[in-house]
Order: C-alpha cells, then structure tokens, then sequence
C-alpha cells in the first residue's frame, strides 16, 4: 500500500476514531453523566418545538380559511391566527376541567364508602349462590376484611409521601420553569416560522451538497405531511369516538356518561390499545354501581370499536399513516418500550415515513430492472409512473407492502 497523503490522513483518521470510542467505554458513566445533563439543559427547547409542531397544526389551518390575499388583516395574520389558537386550546381545556374534574373529585369521595358495601354484597351474593354447598359457605363466612388494617396500611404510605416532599415540590418547580421556557419558545418558533424555515435551508444548502439538500427538504417536507395528517386525524377521530359514547350512554341512561366518554376520547389518542384502558376504567366505576349495566357498557364498547376500526378510523385517518396493521402494532410496542406513551405516538408518523422512503426505494429499483420482472409486480398503464414514484394501489399486481 502506498503511503501518499490520503491514505496517512485515513490511517490518522481510523486511530482518532478508536481512541474516541476507547475513551468513550472507559470512561461510560462519566460521558452518560455528560449527555444525561445536556439533555436536561436541551430538554426545555425540545418541549418547545414539538409543542410548536402540534400547535402549527390548527393554526396553519386558521391561516388558510380566515386570512385570503384580499383580507385587510394579512400582515397581522400570524399573531391573531396564533391568538385564535391558543383561546381554542384553552377554551377546549377549559370545559374539560369543568366538566370532568368535578365529576372526578366526586367519583373518588364515593368510591371510599361504595368499596366496602360493594364487598359486603358480594360476599352475601356469593354465599347465596353457593348456599346448598355448606363447605364452601363456610369457607367465605370466615372470609372478613381489615379495613382498619388498610387504612393503616395506606397512612403509612402518606407519611412516606410526606416525608418526600421537599424534593417533589423542587421536581415540580422545575418542570413549570421547564414548561414555560418550553412554551415562550414555541410561541418565537410560531411568529418566526419562515424565517428560522429560510435560515434552516440556507444552512443546509451551503454546507450540503445540492442532491443531498434536495432530498433532505423532500424528507423532511414529507415528515411534516405525515406527522400533521396524524395528528389531526388521530385528534378528530377521538372526538367522534367520545361523542358515539355519550350519546350511546346517554339513550342507555348509564352513569358517569362525562366522565367515561372524555376519558375515553383522551385514552383513544394512543394508538391500538389507549380506547381499550378507557373502557377498563369506564367499567370498573359503572360497575361499583351496576354489575349488569357494566357488561351492557363493555358490549357497547366491543360494538363502538368495530364501527370506529372499520369504518371511521379509515375515512378520517385514511392512508395518512400509510403502515400496514402489523407494522403498527410491531412499532406500536417499540416505541411503548422505549418512551412509553409518547413513544407510541411518535413512532407510528416517524415509522410510517420510513416505510414510504423505503417502499419508494423498492419501488424505483423494480422498474429499473427488466421487462420480465417489471411485469411480475406492475401492470401496464397507459401512463406509466417515473421510476422515483411509489405506484399507486391500483397499480401493482402483488404486495409491495
């Protein structure tokens, strides 16, 4: 091998590089320690631009129906459209908390002294059902519960929380600050949309090379579709699915008909198994009521999530999301695993822009090969597509999923 110029700089290269990682895994808890730490400091301007993001949503879609080329209001169209917004979440918030919260409160109180009637009833229920079987009666007879006990048990546990207050209070003063520096700069990123767009692009094009540059804006422009068609389906979606749960258990006179559907509602913005945690808890407080009118609600809820799965979620999401249902349930448990419930909502848009960048990659590479191939996997169109275009469904012959 010879030893030109190049090639020394390769070799000083590798041995930098190794030495890096060499140090890197000597010294591990001391650079997690480093990284956890500029995390924390970051943390704050990386809550700010996803609460930018999902609140870009609705306002982008305020800007386009209430300000038009001819408005008198169009240079002042972005501080009113971000003022709109803001009243629109808060107002949404606000009804929440008033109608829920009080509800809440007032579930809570009754289920103290609902709890151990409920297990007196069922214990007398139980004993009658098994009343021609004297030993078993006799065995649930000697059945009692220390409630003492575990309201003992329970003010151990507050005198516990107690005794942790200081730091609790110090986390929570934390994460206000962090919320707000979070929030003061979403609203910079809002107003100043454009510009920091113009500047992102400047900086890439003039460190970049021109090919890469383009297909970074391309990604990146197909990232935002996806991510936004999510979120504003997934968001309409659960409205519809807590309406068609009030009204069902509003014609069924059932209890707690707020509390559940806007749990609900809330509950259904993750993905596959969130409705299903609303529906748990739905039929535990119905039932402490109503056993018979909780297996009504959990048939009611098994019939509204066919209708909402087969029927509303693809007119409302559609192919937005473009993953076949494995894939969502395979990203769906990732990204639970890894970030719990953001993680499912995040890797779902993320995943499925990696699917369609994958899919267009396969895609481009079939039409490239021979006639023969071609034909096992696209029909013939009068018009055929660009090698860089992802076939429509119509188009392809077998699975290109």
């Amino acid at each position: 091998m010879t030893l030109d110029k190049k090639t020394i700089w390769k070799i000083i290269g590798i041995i930098t590089a190794a030495a890096i990682i060499f140090a890197i895994f000597r010294n591990f808890s001391t650079v997690m320690g480093f990284l956890a730490g500029l995390a924390a400091i970051f943390m704050p301007f990386a809550v700010g631009a996803a609460i930018a993001f999902v609140v870009n949503v609705p306002m982008r879609a305020i800007e386009k129906k209430l300000f038009s080329k001819s408005n008198k209001l169009k240079k002042a169209h972005r501080p009113v459209a971000l003022i709109l917004t803001l009243l629109i979440i808060a107002a949404i918030v606000a009804a929440v908390v008033i109608l829920v919260v009080p509800q809440l409160v007032e579930t809570i109180k009754n289920l103290g002294s609902r709890i151990p009637e409920f297990m007196d009833k069922a214990k007398e229920y139980i004993e009658n059902l098994f009343k021609d079987y004297p030993q078993i009666q006799s065995t649930i007879s000697k059945l009692s519960i220390d409630w003492s006990g575990i309201m003992t048990s329970v003010s151990g546990w507050v005198q516990d929380g107690v005794s942790s207050t200081i730091d609790v209070a110090a986390n929570a003063v934390n994460g206000i600050v962090s919320a707000f520096i979070g929030f003061v700069f979403a609203i910079y990123i809002l107003i100043q949309k454009e510009r920091l767009g113009n500047q992102a692009k400047m900086i890439l094009y003039a460190l970049a090379p021109e090919k890469i540059a383009d297909r970074t804006l391309e990604i990146a422009a197909q990232a935002s579709r996806t991510f936004s068609s999510f979120l504003s389906g997934q968001c309409l979606e659960a409205v519809i699915l807590g309406c068609m749960f009030a009204v069902v258990m509003l014609i069924l006179r059932m209890n707690y008909v707020a509390l559940i559907s806007v749990l609900i509602a809330f509950t259904a913005l993750i993905p596959l198994v969130g409705a299903f945690i609303g529906c748990f808890i739905g039929a535990f407080l119905i039932f402490m009521d109503n056993p018979v009118q909780a297996l009504v609600f959990v048939i009611v809820f098994l019939v509204i999530q066919q209708i909402e799965g087969n029927l509303i979620y693809p007119k409302v999401v559609g192919e937005s999301v473009g993953l076949p249902a494995i894939w969502v349930l395979f990203v769906v448990t990732i990204g639970g695993k890894l970030m719990g419930v953001v993680g499912m909502l995040i890797m779902i848009p993320a995943s499925s822009v990696v699917y369609a960048l994958f899919r267009e990659s396969i895609v481009k590479r079939l039409r490239s090969r021979s006639k023969r191939v071609q034909k096992m996997f696209f029909r013939r169109t009068a018009n055929p597509a660009p090698p860089a275009a992802v076939p429509a469904a119509s188009e392809t012959n077998g699975d290109t999923k």
